[in-house]
């Protein structure tokens, strides 16, 4: 295990924390937009996304496994890693709204699957996260200091 496990660990974290804030942003900014994409001719309003990850390197039974054993240092974690951007499969807003321009021959319009309030709750919970992880680093780069200022 590096000096440096620690932060290079809090450091996967930051990132897929930034890349979920930048998908919300993406859901809000676009949460109104009934022409997103072109599907067999026809405009197809914005689908909500959402970031989904998973642990790097070894799974949860492992790290038991070593535990159990204690056979050395290999029982740590090694971050996050974000292994896709998933659409969701929610159905869309129906709206009736005659006088908008993608409205059908009943006068509904199709709305993006985005729910505000959800998403500025996935904000939230993703900016608390950064926040977090911004505090281990800065404790784990002050422990470095300190280790260094004993060699003096």
């Amino acid at each position: 295990m590096s000096i440096f496990h620690s932060m290079n660990t809090t450091a996967s974290a930051l990132t897929a924390q930034r890349l979920r804030m930048d998908v919300v942003s993406s859901n809000m900014a676009n949460a109104d937009t009934t022409r997103a994409k072109l599907v067999d001719g026809e405009w197809e309003p914005y689908r909500r996304k959402s970031v989904v990850m998973e642990p790097k390197g070894n799974q949860f039974s492992s790290f038991l496994q070593v535990a159990m054993n204690t056979s050395g240092n290999q029982g740590t974690g090694n971050g996050v890693k974000v292994t896709n951007i998933v659409e969701d499969e929610t159905p869309f807003q129906l709206v009736y709204d005659p006088t908008h321009q993608d409205a059908n021959e009943d006068g509904y319009v199709r709305l993006p699957n985005v729910d505000p309030l959800r998403e500025m709750v996935d904000l939230m919970s993703a900016t608390r996260s950064y926040e977090a992880n911004v505090t281990v680093f800065n404790a784990s780069k002050n422990m470095l200091m300190k280790a260094l200022e004993i060699g003096k």
